[in-house]
């Protein structure tokens, strides 16, 4: 099992400014680049303060000019807001300026106030996903895609320039529900899921679900994303917690919630989930305690775990529960290391 970090890029207090936000996710690339980690990944939100990055593939190219190793993930752009004529050059172009280090991670778009407020409602997301992503397929692979569906007519278009990567960037498809989870496998996409604040078996049916549809052996990735905090102590990782708990109280307000949003701040709402419920399907804790937890996700195969440790700490907390991560837990797991 190898590690991924996440520049979350969450930003719960606007007047620090959107250069800090950013400049801080860079040093956190950096070092895990430095660290040994396999990947880093980058989100795509816009108009709420949760995730902010508006344009991933930017955010890309540069840290791939700070980065010599990490695959750079985007996780996850959401196709319905593009338009793939464009967008495809777009993804060609960065492929190029990452020289292949480029994973376009894709999805349909999670947060309705988002989603809205940028015109595409969300009853039509599944539907503009799946031929968007087949209309991104066609035009990074193929020269002289012509195309007639539901969303897109075109006559014959090449776009330029090329991608880097032959035949085409790496893809990789974010999806929940086991049943979705197994088709993206058998399509023969690398796949990212997540629990979120869900229990153990949710993450287990996701996880069989994956196994059973891949058919490309161990070229298939399987991507998990957590919330994970190596604590130096108990109370560290208490604080950690309380503050992992507050962000989901604005995520959930996104995803599937109200969207009730001031000044582009997502509000924080009351949660259903107690924190100690949440304790117990995060990584959240001691090393000791991290390592216990990611024993069990080894044996259910996972291919990458994608830390999320942006939860509203202060920059200097967060970089040293990378150190501890990388010194404590990283290696007991990671083949990257072993050799």
């Amino acid at each position: 099992m190898e590690f991924n970090h996440f520049l979350s890029s969450y930003y719960p207090d606007p007047s620090i400014g959107g250069k800090k936000l950013y400049d801080d996710m860079l040093e956190q690339a950096i070092f895990a680049d430095q660290a040994g980690y396999a990947g880093v990944s980058i989100p795509e939100h816009h108009v709420v303060n949760i995730l902010l990055n508006p344009a991933p593939l930017t955010f890309a190219v540069k840290v791939a000019d700070h980065t010599k190793n990490v695959d750079i993930i985007t996780s996850i752009v959401t196709l319905p807001l593009h338009d793939m004529r464009s967008y495809a050059g777009e993804v060609a172009m960065a492929d190029i300026l990452t020289e292949g280090r480029l994973v376009l991670g894709v999805g349909k778009g999670a947060f309705g106030y988002e989603m809205e407020r940028l015109g595409v409602p969300m009853d039509e997301t599944q539907e503009r996903f799946m031929e968007s992503l087949e209309v991104l397929n066609l035009l990074l692979s193929q020269e002289e895609v012509a195309y007639d569906g539901k969303y897109y007519q075109f006559d014959p278009i090449t776009i330029m320039p090329r991608p880097y990567t032959k035949p085409m960037p790496r893809l990789m498809v974010a999806v929940m529900a086991p049943e979705k989870i197994y088709n993206a496998a058998k399509q023969g996409y690398h796949v990212q899921t997540t629990a979120l604040a869900g229990d153990h078996k949710m993450m287990v049916d996701q996880l069989q679900a994956f196994h059973e549809g891949k058919i490309d052996g161990d070229r298939q990735k399987l991507f998990l994303l957590r919330a994970c905090y190596v604590a130096k102590d108990k109370e560290d990782s208490r604080r950690a917690l309380e503050f992992c708990y507050n962000y989901f109280k604005r995520f959930d307000n996104a995803f599937g919630g109200p969207g009730i949003v001031k000044d582009g701040c997502l509000e924080a709402l009351p949660r259903k989930q107690s924190i100690e419920e949440l304790a117990e399907n995060v990584l959240i804790g001691t090393s000791d305690e991290v390592n216990e937890k990611l024993r069990v996700y080894e044996n259910l195969g996972i291919d990458e775990l994608i830390c999320n440790l942006n939860f509203g700490l202060p920059q200097k907390e967060a970089m040293a529960a990378m150190e501890r991560m990388v010194k404590d837990v990283i290696p007991n797991f990671s083949q990257m290391y072993r050799n």
